[in-house]
């Protein structure tokens, strides 16, 4: 353990903590701390929602964000996933403009992984990076990588191994501020820049927070002002009422926003537990809350000269059975006509294998390099749009399922694991996120009884045995069954995480 004027660091040492770092991380955490929790404290309680009237001359003003600089104008592709290093290598190896690595859904934040990344990220910056497999293949990074963001932890999180004051500090403050101190400056001087995507609000409130904590960071390593950019991540439903004052509170360091789908899904139960939804397949971009939603983010940013990000191809290649590949294939070009026609700017993939059919239909879609020209003047979305859940049905198998992706992936991420290849699909902490989310509103609603789901579990979970599966069955159900809904489950199951480190 290392201390240094009131902030602790324990767990094993990294380069990437040194005393100006943590000098860095105090001033961040003291300056910003207590407001996050404010403002936390704020999401507690609202139950209805709807556009504000307070801010609506922000959304009737004739104002646009800063333009972005050259290398963030075609992110036609990007691909997202955590930050180890064979990962970082293949990612910004994969063809697609950008790699969003990942501090956040798809990384279990044990320290070795925290630490971990940053030292990865370290290096990719610097193209250092390498990695030898077990086997004995070599990784490398090749002279053209992906343009680099980083998407540090919600504001929700802390991070247990890193105490100011002698509290916690935030897990968002703490991943921007290490990755931001080590490397801005050595971006810059590449010809790139501090690109970060932003996860999980609920305000524009909290827009305003992280747009504050930019303009100090840019203050105090003296780089200019707007040199920061991020793009918003709109996987909340309070955050769907304020696309237009998200923009405006970031509007001198916006990079965009982004349709941030599968965990919209999991927001949007939280947020109104009395409108069931139908299985989770059912739920697809075409159709209720989540179709007005994704109209309304493409005609919000490209009205603000924003890039308008579409969502997650979630699929892996399947080698071993074409005809499933085929069908996979086919509803990711299906998937990504849909947002090509509609506007967007450019859509995410989780697998490497992705990044060329994406490709080649925004290619045959998109002439320049962006569609910020089409306003999407036709879109005229209302509060009820936003809320409509569309026709559908609650089957058992999607309860099975639901049981068996939700606990696995838990098992995964309480061994450290956050980004897991479950049944053809690369999921992250969302996946389990609308599972359990799913159980819990239909336990609410009596579709299903306690007695129902300790069946599925026993009989979906029968031959999963030893690592954490005692422990993961444990928090699956008791986070499903709760009388009020755990805000998210990376919270209890941080704990057992921090526990087993100790172990």
């Amino acid at each position: 353990m290392s201390t240094s004027q009131g902030i602790e660091i324990s767990g094993r040492s990294s380069e990437m903590a040194s005393a100006p770092v943590k000098d860095f991380l105090l001033a961040l955490e003291r300056k910003f701390g207590e407001r996050r929790r404010e403002l936390l404290a704020l999401r507690k309680g609202k139950q209805t929602w709807d556009f504000l009237p307070e801010t609506a001359s922000v959304r009737a003003g004739d104002w646009r964000i800063a333009p972005v600089p050259s290398v963030l104008l075609d992110r036609r592709v990007e691909i997202t996933g955590p930050t180890d290093p064979k990962m970082v290598i293949n990612a910004l190896n994969s063809g697609a403009n950008v790699f969003m690595a990942d501090f956040e859904d798809s990384l279990a934040p044990a320290w070795d992984n925290v630490v971990g990344g940053q030292e990865s990220l370290y290096r990719a910056v610097r193209r250092t990076l390498t990695f030898e497999s077990p086997e004995g293949k070599q990784y490398k990074l090749s002279d053209k990588p992906a343009v680099l963001f980083v998407r540090p932890r919600g504001w929700h999180l802390e991070e247990a191994h890193a105490r100011v004051d002698g509290r916690p500090m935030s897990g968002s403050l703490f991943d921007f501020g290490v990755f931001f101190f080590n490397n801005a400056k050595e971006q810059l001087a590449r010809g790139a820049g501090p690109f970060f995507y932003l996860p999980k609000m609920e305000s524009h409130l909290e827009a305003r927070l992280w747009n504050d904590v930019f303009v100090f960071a840019e203050t105090t390593l003296g780089i200019p002002a707007g040199t920061i950019k991020a793009t918003v991540l709109i996987e909340t439903l309070p955050a769907a009422f304020e696309m237009d004052e998200i923009l405006y509170e970031l509007r001198e360091h916006s990079a965009g926003l982004n349709c941030g789908r599968w965990d919209y899904i999991f927001s949007f139960i939280k947020k109104q537990p009395h409108q069931l939804l139908p299985d989770r397949s059912q739920l697809t971009m075409d159709k209720g809350f989540l179709r007005a939603y994704a109209q309304k983010l493409i005609q919000t940013c490209h009205r603000r000269g924003a890039h308008a990000m579409g969502g997650m191809a979630a699929q892996i290649p399947i080698k071993d059975d074409p005809a499933a590949n085929d069908a996979a294939l086919a509803r990711v070009r299906a998937d990504k006509e849909r947002e090509a026609r509609d506007g967007h700017d450019g859509t995410w993939v989780a697998h490497p294998g992705l990044v060329p059919v994406a490709r080649a239909i925004f290619d045959a879609h998109v002439t320049g390099p962006n569609q910020l020209h089409v306003l999407r003047t036709d879109v005229n979305v209302t509060k009820e749009d936003l809320l409509r859940v569309p026709e559908g049905t609650r089957t058992e198998d999607g309860l099975r399922h639901n049981v068996r992706v939700g606990v696995r992936y838990l098992e995964a991420w309480l061994r450290g694991q956050g980004c897991v290849p479950l049944f053809h699909l690369m999921e992250d902490a969302a996946t389990a996120e609308i599972s359990r989310a799913q159980v819990w509103q239909q336990v609410r609603h009596a579709v299903i009884t306690r007695e129902k789901l300790d069946q599925v579990i026993a009989e979906e979970l029968a031959q999963a045995s030893g690592g954490k599966f005692s422990e993961a069955k444990s928090l699956f159900r008791s986070l499903s069954l709760a009388d009020e809904f755990e805000e998210f489950l990376t919270l209890p199951a941080y704990q057992q995480l921090l526990a087993s480190e100790v172990h």
